[in-house]
């Protein structure tokens, strides 16, 4: 399984690091329908959240036992199945509470509905946790997450402002937006989404896209046919 972001504490320390707090982030896709699940952590404090683990919970699992990190939080960015599928499981083995944007829970609850559309085994999930909000601290590493609807409801993006690293799900791609004729899609929204919220972040953050490769900020301001600065 090829993985999109190396490991940067097998390098020297970004520039804001500090010897307090070593950032993690392994990317790689997962699932039927090649999800990017991320796993980011600190090192020191052993803390780390899964976002968005679509599938192949095992893998998860045993990186998560190789970078010897605890979960604190299973996040995402919406609850289209491809993003979903692994979240009971990854639960049930670590013990970390489930968080999901409430504008999403309807998705959630069509879980199996959405696997027959797809073709794809069907998955029971528990209930989440606890829904999630703007602006809300994700308790590791510094993140926050951004309210950024539009591709689904309840569509949020998680910003790592220390390490200059934005989730974007399903929101933002290299040189292409999220679809919005699924079900709770918004075309204006995600327009105002990107334009309000993901645009106003750093030109030279890296943007994790929740399929294929990562892009920048900046690259995409100036060059996404879909929606420039």
């Amino acid at each position: 399984m090829s993985e999109l972001i190396v490991d940067p504490t097998a390098e020297p320390m970004r520039e804001g690091q500090t010897p307090q707090s070593q950032f993690i982030i392994r990317t790689f896709p997962v699932g039927p329908l090649q999800c990017n699940c991320s796993v980011i952590g600190d090192s020191l404090s052993g803390k780390a959240l899964v976002i968005d683990p679509g599938g192949d919970a095992d893998y998860i699992l045993a990186l998560l036992k190789e970078l010897k990190l605890k979960v604190v939080g299973i996040i995402h960015t919406h609850a289209h199945l491809d993003h979903i599928l692994a979240s009971g499981i990854i639960k049930e083995a670590t013990g970390a509470p489930i968080y999901l944007h409430e504008g999403d829970k309807f998705l959630w609850d069509m879980v199996e509905e959405q696997c027959e559309r797809f073709g794809v085994p069907k998955v029971t999930l528990p209930e989440p946790d606890h829904f999630m909000h703007d602006d809300q601290d994700l308790n590791c590493c510094g993140g926050v997450a951004i309210h950024t609807p539009g591709h689904t409801p309840g569509s949020i993006s998680f910003w790592f402002e220390e390490y200059k690293t934005l989730i974007a799900g399903d929101t933002l791609f290299l040189g292409s937006i999220g679809r919005t004729d699924l079900p709770g899609g918004n075309f204006d929204q995600i327009i105002t989404s990107i334009k309000e919220r993901i645009y106003s972040l750093d030109d030279e953050a890296v943007v994790v896209t929740g399929h294929g490769p990562s892009t920048s900020i900046g690259h995409e301001k100036t060059s996404n046919s879909f929606i420039r600065a």
